[in-house]
């Protein structure tokens, strides 16, 4: 089955195994997807990921997901730019997350980062996700 939106699928799948209380959570692999499961690992909100490779089947990402007092660490992710409607920002229109308590993520010419790595590297670019 062909996915339009791989990103989406992503969050979906997380929202959809945290919903269940799931402490691991399968997706098939991507190089973006893989790009935005380090920016969520370095922020924190996933304990880790790793690539799996079984006989006759694509690779998949097997994700830890973190929870904290039994609550899942992530409250709600929302995809920003979508398929249909693409949203790019520059690093001044980069805003904070709920005051800087989440984080966006943003695909910049320099890779996919953080909204905090890309104000620091001084570059915009097309704003994927928020998560908090």
């Amino acid at each position: 089955m062909a996915i339009n939106d791989p990103v989406g699928d992503l969050i979906t799948r997380i929202r959809n195994a945290q919903m269940r209380r799931h402490s691991v959570m399968s997706v098939p692999a991507s190089k973006l997807r893989g790009w935005v499961l380090d920016v969520l690992e370095t922020e924190g909100y996933i304990r880790g990921y790793s690539r799996v490779e079984k006989d006759g089947e694509k690779p998949s990402f097997e994700v830890e997901l973190k929870y904290y007092e039994g609550s899942p660490v992530i409250q709600k992710i929302r995809r920003i730019s979508k398929p249909g409607r693409r949203v790019y920002s520059s690093v001044r229109d980069l805003g904070s997350v709920r005051n800087g308590l989440g984080i966006s993520i943003v695909s910049t010419p320099k890779g996919v980062m953080s909204d905090a790595a890309a104000r620091d590297a001084n570059v915009g670019g097309e704003v994927l996700c928020e998560v908090y």
